[in-house]
């Protein structure tokens, strides 16, 4: 994989010096960028560029998402924060992760790995052209969704159930039918039953993964795929 160039933006050196011992762990993580308040990091990214930000929120002058809302093009975000309370607001601003201070290392290695599997993701997308956006017929109407606001696809006989960021549809295809709909590698199959977005992946863990709240089953076919796009 290529490099990642990441900047870590907090205002306890401490919590540099643990970030930084995390990311000795991954040999295509280089840091190239230590700030102490928003105003130093907005500096940096006026004139230059970083792949990935670990950013905390609660800082003196100017806030961790004050200074992200100021950057015209973001990179990716880790939210490395003490409080739960903003992580609401953290995923409206699309970020890639929320780690809830004080984290180990094992939650670490989930948020990187979710980092890797959006980057993929992206730049399939931009490689192939892929659109951003579906439409998908439900209730005798075809509605719109972006495609990274897609959870998952669950077989409902010769229906299929799609559960997005929004809510979910029913609509009248069977999952073979939204699994050549929707763009691979980004969508995949895991089970004959789950057609998954790789975005949104929490975790995995033996022969189930995470999205959101649901455990969704991996399917003995499908494992050693799905294990390929991962690592």
């Amino acid at each position: 994989m290529e490099l990642i160039n990441y900047v870590i933006l907090d205002d306890e050196p401490i919590a540099h010096r643990i970030i930084e011992g995390y990311c000795e762990n991954f040999s295509f993580l280089n840091k190239v960028g230590n700030f102490y308040n928003g105003f130093e990091a907005l500096e940096f990214f006026r004139k230059e560029n970083a792949d990935l930000l670990f950013l905390d929120i609660n800082m003196p002058k100017l806030t961790g998402f004050e200074m992200l809302k100021s950057i015209s093009d973001p990179p990716k975000v880790i939210v490395t924060s003490a409080y739960q309370e903003f992580a609401l607001e953290g995923y409206e601003l699309d970020i890639t992760d929320y780690l809830l201070k004080p984290f180990g290392l094992d939650r670490f290695i989930k948020a990187i790995n979710k980092l890797r599997i959006t980057k993929v993701q992206d730049e399939d997308q931009l490689k192939e052209g892929f659109p951003s956006k579906i439409f998908l017929k439900s209730d005798k109407k075809y509605v719109q969704l972006e495609l990274k606001e897609i959870l998952y696809v669950e077989a409902l006989g010769n229906y299929t159930k799609v559960f997005h960021s929004g809510g979910m549809l029913i609509c009248p295809d069977k999952i073979s039918d939204l699994e050549e709909k929707l763009p691979a590698p980004a969508f995949i199959r895991v089970h004959k039953s789950y057609l998954i977005n790789r975005n949104q992946i929490d975790f995995l863990e033996g022969n189930q993964l995470k999205i959101g709240k649901v455990m969704i089953p991996i399917g003995q076919t499908y494992k050693t795929k799905l294990q390929g796009f991962l690592n």
